[in-house]
């Protein structure tokens, strides 16, 4: 009796594997919802869409963009922790959803790891650190000398408490040992207006918003905040470069699906999303936008985000950051 039963589950297994594998080749039969946390125009908003025309081209099926923004990205993403986990309903979400917003709300209503089904990391932007260029400073350890000179007499800019160019802030305050004031802005861009004017010195903010102030002669770059040089910016020395190895600060997307989600269509999803973002069509209007694909396994973005996590708790918890509810 007991070979008996074994044979019966194995036999069960068997078919559920093969039912399984049939599913995930004939998904998927209708268009696939892809939830973006943000509201719509935004870089998020036009990155998803970039990625998902690809991938709706590559994976046969339109690809339905639904804006959910609000509360630092938690109202979309824990919709779409809620969503069935049949395949049709992805997040495509950035860094700040997915690390910086569980740091900062006690009850996001999901956790970036237990409660997605991680698919694939999509584009990375890595920030850059400029200047006013009357700080005297060619370079980051030459800001660093002067600050340490003047300490309490430098400011840095961002676009509000919590955001990530005031948590790179933060952190090259932390690891430069250097006492600079933050100032925070409601959004980047007056933020870099009155770092442009002078009120502000330093800011951490995309290539795309400050380049035109940097080819102007109105800011002055100093690093790049990637593990490697930027592509876009060959000859800019990254913050590692600078003397501060492990500092980064990139504003990476990322696609997820529900927990639950079968392993097979996760899979046949990671497999679609990297022939997408390898395609010329992608690559190429990522590249305009001033952001690179990234790509790979799941296993990936699940790196991303703890890398990420230990980079910037520490900093939200010494700062008692928390957003309001």
């Amino acid at each position: 009796m007991k070979e008996l039963r074994t044979a019966v589950a194995i036999g069960v297994l068997i078919c559920l594997g093969i039912a399984g594998a049939a599913r995930a080749q004939a998904y998927p039969e209708r268009p696939i919802k892809m939830i973006v946390p943000t509201p719509p125009g935004g870089p998020i908003d036009t990155m998803a869409r970039v990625v998902a025309n690809g991938l709706g081209a590559a994976i046969g099926q339109p690809i339905v963009i639904d804006n959910r923004g609000g509360a630092g990205n938690t109202i979309g993403s824990a919709e779409a922790a809620r969503a069935a986990p049949d395949g049709y309903t992805l997040l495509f979400s950035s860094a700040s959803g997915l690390v910086i917003s569980p740091l900062l709300y006690a009850h996001p209503g999901y956790d970036p790891v237990t409660s997605f089904e991680p698919i694939a990391a999509a584009t990375d932007i890595p920030l850059v650190l400029v200047v006013n260029p009357a700080v005297p400073a060619n370079s980051v350890q030459e800001l660093v000398s002067y600050a340490k000179a003047h300490p309490g007499q430098l400011n840095f800019a961002s676009g509000g408490s919590g955001t990530l160019p005031h948590l790179a802030g933060e952190l090259l305050k932390s690891m430069a040992g250097i006492d600079i004031v933050h100032v925070p802005y409601k959004g980047g861009g007056p933020g870099l207006t009155d770092t442009v004017g002078g009120q502000t010195q330093i800011m951490f903010d995309v290539p795309a918003t400050v380049m035109p102030f940097v080819k102007a002669g109105k800011l002055r770059l100093l690093a790049v905040a990637s593990a490697t040089r930027d592509p876009f910016l060959p000859d800019v020395p990254t913050m590692a470069e600078s003397g501060f190895p492990g500092f980064q600060a990139t504003s990476w997307t990322a696609i997820l699906a529900p927990a639950g989600t079968p392993h097979a269509i996760a899979a046949k999803l990671n497999a679609t999303v990297n022939r997408a973002l390898n395609s010329n069509d992608v690559r190429s209007t990522l590249a305009k936008l001033g952001s690179a694909a990234i790509g790979g396994p799941p296993d990936t973005l699940v790196q991303m985000i703890a890398d990420d996590r230990a980079r910037f708790a520490p900093i939200v918890k010494q700062l008692h950051l928390t957003a309001q509810e």
